[in-house]
């Protein structure tokens, strides 16, 4: 009788562990597209947060090709210079946030003469930001369009 017992016990065992893997992978893939969200989110505040002192002269003189954006998600760190004080720099971030998706601190990078879809960034200055992962959502959205 305890051999039957224990073969039956193993292999409701091992049912549930294969019905629970699933529902692992899934959650581990839902909490890095809501870090996803967040990240991107983050930075794209920052942005609009310097583009609007930009727009009311706070930030200085701006290049010609800026449109008022920042040249590079380095300078929402290292902050800028508010125009009429000596040593006030406003920062935007904290850090750049981590790429949940790839892994790194390497973000893809749009500006306002690029194409929306575009995949290479021009130089000008940093209207968005998009993960460089290639694997899609649940839906069948490429997380780079979010």
């Amino acid at each position: 009788m305890t051999l039957v017992e224990l073969i039956v016990s193993f292999t409701i065992l091992a049912l549930l562990t294969t019905m629970a893997l699933p529902l692992a992978r899934y959650k581990v893939r839902r909490d890095r597209e809501r870090e996803l969200r967040y990240a991107l989110r983050e930075i794209r505040t920052a942005i609009d947060r310097y583009k609007d002192l930009a727009d009311q002269g706070q930030l200085g003189t701006q290049s010609v090709d800026s449109d008022n954006y920042p040249p590079s998600l380095e300078v929402l760190v290292e902050g800028v210079t508010q125009t009429g004080t000596v040593d006030k720099k406003i920062r935007f971030l904290r850090r750049i946030p981590k790429d949940p998706m790839t892994n790194s601190y390497d973000w893809g990078l749009r500006s306002t003469r690029d194409d929306p879809k575009s995949t290479s960034w021009g130089g000008q200055n940093v209207f968005d930001v998009y993960t460089k992962s290639q694997e899609r959502a649940a839906d069948g959205t490429p997380y780079s369009e979010w």
